[in-house]
């Protein structure tokens, strides 16, 4: 195997991923260039920059994807109403298809022969990662550390920490946290810890970063008007704004509803069952009303045929295949019935609630002439409905008749023995 002098390491700043970047400097004996994304986790990245100096990394890239993130990969991914298993909105599962791109687009740069990330073994990301990788880059040397050392636990992490003079934040010190935290502009999640027993319910304190709960949310409902083109988002209350600007505005209108937690029991692809909580308030919004401004421009089939296909969309993100043939094919797909898909949708935010009080558009549908159930003035003659009816009857007339005909062959059966017939 040739040597690694160069790795690329998606970078966090924070204990797993600073004892990686040490790991591979000791383990691999190679130069170490550490890459950050900010996709809107609302936290500090220079710190990060700094460790990443102090560790001896010379090449060292913070990049803002905010917008790429919302605009490449959240909007069309919204424009198929995708929900994982019923309720996941993906926050996370998203994200890492465009991690995976940066990882590869910096590895080609610096001329890098790995790159590596700090998922375990035991979760849905280092598949993510990996697959994205590998259809980016189908020779690309991906080191996974998780599945190579022996650094199994909190203490053991903290303890190589100590040994290589890493710094290591208090809290992490003092022992488990409560739960691990992972955020982007699309949602917070929350696992592990007190959270893997599916029967406690989550803690209020530490929890629920973005959004009041439904209990304390205002008394009074709020209005939002929402404009979509070609069935993204694009305005907020007449106010048009960037993609990822949108989503943020609509976490914070969201959050002060308390719009958008999920407490769910997922499965994983690598087979296990996992416990998850989330908050995701923006999005919560716009599948709603996306469906709603879809309710109205979209025809019939095309409606149906995109929530048949959905779940397998979801389920090509949830197991990390966004770069995959398949998925890009569904979504030139899903692209094209997104012409007409222009409008206002109208909803109503009210504790914890998403509620569309009005949807229009200029290409809707909606025939008012013919849905009335007053006078229509012979837009719809009821009486086709007769023949329309009969002829989606008649197999099921035919398998009545055949069923009736078997009933009425069959033998009377037989007294039990021993039993006398009633006089």
């Amino acid at each position: 195997m040739s040597k690694i002098k160069k790795v690329v390491l998606a970078y966090s700043g924070g204990l797993d991923t600073s004892v990686i970047l040490k790991w591979l400097q000791d383990t691999y004996q190679c130069e170490v260039v550490t890459f950050t994304a900010d996709i809107g986790q609302g936290e500090e990245l220079e710190p990060a920059r700094a460790k990443a100096r102090a560790a001896g990394v010379r090449n060292i890239y913070i990049d803002d994807l905010r917008e790429e993130f919302v605009r490449d990969f959240v909007f069309p991914m919204f424009r198929a109403n995708t929900v994982y298993e019923g309720e996941y909105l993906l926050g996370t599962s998203i994200a890492r298809p465009l991690i995976a791109k940066r990882l590869v687009e910096i590895a080609r740069l610096e001329k890098a022969d790995a790159i590596s990330h700090g998922a375990t073994g035991k979760g849905n990301d280092q598949v993510r990662f990996e697959l994205g990788a590998y259809a980016l880059m189908p020779e690309v040397k991906v080191i996974a550390p998780w599945r190579e050392w022996d650094l199994l636990s909190r203490d053991k992490l903290v303890a190589y920490a100590d040994a290589h003079g890493i710094p290591v934040d208090f809290k992490k010190r003092k022992g488990p946290a409560p739960f691990s935290m992972d955020a982007n502009l699309l949602h917070i999640s929350y696992e592990g810890g007190i959270l893997e027993d599916p029967s406690a319910s989550p803690p209020e304190k530490g929890m629920w970063r973005w959004t009041v709960s439904p209990e304390k949310a205002p008394n009074k409902p709020e209005l939002v008007e929402l404009d979509f083109e070609r069935g993204d988002l694009v305005a907020i209350n007449g106010k048009r704004m960037k993609a990822h600007e949108l989503l943020a505005e609509l976490n914070r209108l969201g959050g002060r509803h308390g719009v958008g937690r999920l407490d769910l029991v997922e499965n994983r692809y690598v087979g296990m069952k996992s416990r998850g909580c989330y908050e995701t308030p923006g999005g919560t919004i716009l599948l709603r009303a996306h469906r709603a401004i879809e309710s109205i421009t979209l025809d019939r089939e095309v409606a149906h045929l995109k929530d048949d296909l959905m779940p397998r969309y979801a389920s090509m993100i949830y197991n990390g295949y966004w770069w995959s043939p398949e998925r890009m094919a569904l979504q030139t797909l899903i692209d094209h019935t997104q012409q007409t898909v222009n409008g206002k949708v109208v909803v109503k935010l009210y504790k914890g609630n998403v509620i569309v009080a009005g949807r229009s558009s200029p290409q809707s549908l909606f025939d008012t002439r013919i849905a009335t159930f007053d006078d229509d003035a012979g837009a719809y003659d009821q009486a086709d409905a007769d023949g329309f009816i009969k002829l989606n009857a008649l197999r099921l007339r035919i398998g009545a008749r055949q069923a009736a005909k078997k009933t009425a062959r069959k033998p009377a059966s037989k007294p039990a023995a021993g039993r006398k017939r009633g006089t």
